[in-house]
């Protein structure tokens, strides 16, 4: 690639980024609307990502959490978002740097975006790590059907692997 100046990827890219940041700024001030829910993939590796080390292990490269139902506190500072979740019955607090994010999916809407990391890329902005296929509908309709197909009783947070979305 040349010295091009005008990274049109990056700009994009960064602008989509702020769609997560007002997304998730709006919900912490007035909670999730109807039926919205968010299914958020970040890598656990990434600079700044704060989990408890018992899910750093579990989760060495990458993990999602999802923002439905029981999640508590969620707040978003500058760059970093952090949220309460529970983990089999324990609280824990994530701290996660929107940078750290590869996908955002709202399933309720059919909405998802799929993000390049920083970490790990060459010069010539390689991806890193194991992508998922851009097929964003795909992944937020896996979504929608793996919410409307849960349990009718207790309703309770989990983690839950992006590899059930992809296609074999």
């Amino acid at each position: 690639m040349t010295d091009d100046i005008l990274r049109y990827d990056l700009m994009i890219e960064a602008a989509l980024r702020d769609v997560v940041r007002e997304t998730l700024d709006t919900v912490a001030q007035n909670g999730l609307p109807g039926e919205h829910h968010f299914y958020i993939t970040f890598l656990t590796n990434y600079p700044g990502v704060e989990i408890p080390d018992h899910l750093r292990k579990q989760y060495p490269d990458e993990m999602t959490i999802v923002l439905q139902y029981q999640f508590f506190g969620l707040k978003l500072e500058d760059d970093i978002f952090s949220v309460t979740l529970s983990f089999n019955n324990v609280k824990e607090r994530l701290q996660i740097p929107i940078e750290s994010i590869t996908t955002f999916a709202d399933p309720s809407v059919n909405f998802a975006l799929q993000f390049q990391s920083s970490v790990n890329e060459d010069d010539e902005g390689g991806e890193t790590g194991d992508a998922l296929p851009n097929s964003s509908n795909t992944d937020a309709k896996a979504a929608e059907e793996k919410s409307k197909n849960k349990d009718k009783g207790e309703k309770r947070g989990e983690v839950i692997s992006l590899d059930m979305f992809r296609k074999k």
